[in-house]
């Protein structure tokens, strides 16, 4: 025996989940909006390498401390400014799939964030 759900039961129920997806796609794309907007800064080799990145990922700013730039030294540089941009843009994406996540509950829908 097949159990039946009354069709108006299932149309609202229907229009409910259809409102609920549609609060949760306005909520995710202005918690996006608000993470474009955000700077994130970090900073490695003790300070000495500062970045600042855009939440939409753009470099926006690069600031070494005078007692890096050594010309003996320029590997340890570039070294300390690929760990720095490398560990700002996983600040980004952290907080991008924190914020994702607490708006779907946990949930992963394809094709919605």
């Amino acid at each position: 025996m097949k159990a039946r759900i009354p069709q108006a039961y299932a149309g609202q129920n229907m229009n409910a989940m259809i409102k609920q997806a549609q609060k949760m796609q306005e909520q995710m794309e202005k918690a996006q909006e608000e993470i474009k907007q955000k700077e994130y800064t970090t900073t490695v080799g003790g300070g000495v390498v500062e970045i600042v990145m855009t939440g939409d990922k753009t470099l926006k700013a690069l600031n070494l401390k005078p007692e890096v730039v050594d010309p003996e030294a320029i590997e340890d540089l570039q070294d300390l400014i690929i760990s720095g941009v490398n560990e700002v843009l996983r600040k980004v994406e952290e907080e991008t799939e924190a914020r994702m996540n607490e708006i779907s509950g946990g949930l992963n829908i394809p094709g919605l964030f």
